[in-house]
């Protein structure tokens, strides 16, 4: 029987194929040692007889003889050599890196947060792959298919990405907060927990990107008003007593809004109460205790400092002062009975 040459290669043209079976031509599956195998750079060939991965085969040229086919020539029972052909199935592998493949939640993640009880996040980003060991990829996914793609496995381990990335989530018992700023440190606990996952099938995860990680937009409002708070601090007061006065000055421009103040409780005396709002909204924030500027005009009968209307005794010298009774509004000495003063109308106690 006339041998022919036979050149085993494969030119991939395409971008996303995993596994390429040859359809060998010339006798269909046949081989002989007049058959060159042509391994390009970031593929590998494999060899299977009979169902049983034999030899693999790194990027490289080869004339094919007994030599470099251990594991066939054994199953084959080749002894000198084979003169005639011998049918096999030749799988090319594409090892190189896979990138820009997208993965997300399809369904909020559930994830307890300290501050916010139960929230549910929802996350994206991109992964990378390669085929690391060839015959195990082989024998755990392709089959006998003629080709395999890389759509026919990246919704499976998008799955698997997506379930480490929950159990990193739920493990670390972080605040939806921090999410954002803790994406590289998921990185590097969800890459590390999927990586045996990967080896079992025969592939590597070479990247992982998280690049983003949001939570339900009711949970977004919280946040924001818990940063408007953060940030006012101890002016949030000030705050109030302004929208206080803004509410006045709407309420002076509309002159239907009585009704509002008697439906508010403040009855026909609505304008003494409109008045004392005023008065609580323009004091300083940084009083927020009602303070008399009003100099009382009574004086320490010893050293001569001024006191206030009610003390007793006086705080520069400690001499004990005059039982006289004071306004504490404006000063003016009143009788020890008399209930309001009669310079300024204040109400006594």
């Amino acid at each position: 029987m006339a041998l022919f040459l036979k050149i085993l290669e494969w030119a991939d043209d395409s971008k996303d194929t995993l596994v390429y079976k040859l359809p060998l031509e010339k006798g269909g599956r046949e081989i002989n040692q007049k058959s060159k195998l042509i391994v390009r750079e970031s593929q590998q060939a494999i060899f299977v007889h009979k169902g049983k991965i034999c030899d693999v085969f790194p990027a490289g040229t080869y004339n094919l003889n007994t030599d470099i086919f251990p594991i066939l020539s054994k199953l084959a029972g080749w002894k000198y050599g084979f003169q005639t052909p011998i049918s096999v199935d030749v799988y090319f592998v594409n090892v190189k890196q896979f990138t820009g493949n997208k993965w997300g939640t399809a369904n909020p993640i559930a994830m307890r947060d300290p501050e916010f009880g139960m929230v549910r996040v929802k996350g994206y980003g991109s992964y990378a792959f390669k085929v690391d060991d060839a015959a195990t990829f082989l024998r755990e996914l392709f089959g006998t298919n003629s080709s395999f793609v890389t759509r026919d496995i990246t919704d499976w381990l998008k799955t698997m990405l997506v379930s480490a990335l929950t159990d990193a989530i739920g493990e670390s018992r972080i605040s939806a907060l921090d999410l954002a700023g803790n994406t590289l440190e998921f990185n590097q606990i969800v890459s590390a927990s999927i990586q045996n996952k990967f080896k079992e099938i025969g592939l590597k995860l070479t990247n992982l990107f998280i690049e983003n990680m949001s939570v339900p937009e009711s949970v977004e409002k919280a946040i924001d008003e818990r940063s408007k708070l953060g940030i006012l601090g101890d002016k949030t007061d000030v705050m109030m007593k302004v929208a206080a006065a803004e509410a006045m000055k709407d309420a002076a421009k509309n002159p239907g809004t009585g009704g509002a103040f008697v439906g508010a409780g403040m009855g026909i005396g609505a304008g003494a109460g409109i008045g004392a709002m005023f008065a609580e909204a323009m004091r300083g924030s940084n009083n927020p205790t009602p303070q008399n500027n009003t100099s009382s005009g009574r004086k320490c009968s010893s050293c001569g400092a001024e006191v206030s209307a009610t003390a007793k005794f006086c705080p520069e010298c400690g001499q004990k002062l005059s039982a006289k009774k004071f306004c504490p509004e404006c000063g003016k000495e009143v009788g020890a009975s008399s209930k309001f003063c009669p310079e300024c109308g204040q109400k006594l106690n």
